[in-house]
């Protein structure tokens, strides 16, 4: 009785610790899980970005001794813009995916699993909790699922009856014994709308993400991208939302109530030409606060140079021309020749021929000599 009083005390104390949902499960070990990450190992579909030892994944006691229960959290963020600005002619614009509105989710999430442990430590002193967001070792979606938060939908997401799936998970690990709720079961029917819409196929089955093909994954890493996720990205500048957008149990959510998660439209659908001349220092105080920003600028900088491409915005010939010219980072240059394959025209076809001229490193000759043949093919 005196861990259900203080399970309850919890809950009725959630919505003034900043805590939307709050669900609690046994520390048993996922052991359902465990084949599952290793098959999704084994065929190529990890990201990179979790954790790599799968046993921590799995048993909870890799990361605290002797655990009892496991608490998920859910926080609600913003699905809608209040008056975006329009993208136009000479003046397009990028889209940052929900996830990166607002301060750092990371931040955020952890400031409320500090305000949870500290209400947990000043009623049981002796307690031990360790908690844990998005980079944690435990997997967030399972525990979520365990705990009640909600199912684990065909995009992945962790779907909840009540805030859809625009939450943000997070999770604690304690030696006490909570009294576990039950956990959430599958309401996804047989709805294939998310596997249906997703832009490049990524999602290769039901809950079965394929990261090397999604448009989040790819936005985030380094390097060059492949020409057919280049024009599947549009004008994705972090993250892709197709697969939450389109599933019918976020028809009309839109989450408003937590102050730091509210979107500055400006930033988060910023002008493209301005990004591609933003110093270090100008990133990080337009996006250092930004989920954003922790691949750093490059990445973003060459999704703008995508975008640009997909436009086929003739007015960033001259600025893509001087980035053939002047950058010093390949993958920068070798999209660059890659838009201006896209866009076209004379300006466009004298750059290509210029860079080839002094280009030495292969990756961008490649992009250049691609360029140049779809476009002196066209003008022939």
């Amino acid at each position: 009785m005196e861990w259900q009083r203080l399970k309850q005390e919890i809950l009725e104390a959630a919505p003034d610790l900043g805590i939307d949902k709050v669900g609690f499960a046994a520390a048993d070990p996922f052991l359902e899980l465990k084949q599952v990450l290793l098959n999704h190992r084994a065929k190529g579909y990890e990201s990179g970005f979790e954790e790599p030892d799968i046993d921590k994944r799995v048993y909870p006691d890799r990361s605290l001794a002797e655990p009892q229960s496991l608490i998920s959290i859910a926080i609600a963020y913003p699905s809608k813009l209040q008056d975006p600005p329009r993208s136009e002619p000479g003046a397009y614009r990028g889209i940052l995916s929900r996830s990166a509105w607002g301060v750092d989710y990371h931040h955020v999430l952890q400031d409320r699993l500090t305000k949870l442990e500290a209400f947990i430590a000043e009623r049981v002193p002796d307690a031990r909790m360790q908690s844990m967001v998005d980079t944690g070792a435990l997997a967030d979606r399972a525990v979520a699922e365990r705990a009640g938060i909600g199912w684990v939908g065909k995009n992945c997401a962790v779907i909840t009856p009540e805030w859809g799936s625009w939450v943000y998970l997070g999770e604690m690990i304690t030696n006490i014994p909570f009294p576990p709720d039950k956990a959430s079961t599958d309401q996804c029917g047989d709805c294939t709308l998310c596997i249906d819409t997703c832009p490049t196929g990524a999602l290769v089955g039901p809950g079965q993400l394929n990261s090397s093909r999604c448009i989040s994954f790819v936005t985030q890493t380094k390097g060059v991208v492949e020409d057919e996720l280049m024009r599947k990205i549009g004008n994705r500048l972090y993250g892709c939302d197709t697969c939450q957008v389109v599933c019918p149990k976020n028809k009309g959510l839109n989450w408003t109530h937590q102050p730091e998660l509210q979107p500055d439209p400006e930033k988060v659908k910023p002008l493209l030409i301005p990004l591609l001349s933003m110093g270090n220092k100008e990133f990080k105080e337009q996006y250092g606060s930004s989920a954003s920003s922790w691949r750093g600028k490059k990445p973003i900088q060459r999704n703008a140079i995508i975008a640009l491409g997909n436009f086929k915005d003739r007015s960033a010939v001259p600025v893509l021309s001087d980035l053939l010219k002047q950058d010093p980072r390949p993958e920068i240059r070798a999209t660059a020749a890659w838009a201006m394959g896209r866009i076209g025209g004379e300006e466009a076809i004298e750059a290509l021929h210029d860079a080839q001229l002094s280009e030495q490193q292969a990756i961008v000759l490649e992009e250049l000599a691609k360029a140049s043949l779809i476009l002196e093919s066209n003008h022939v």
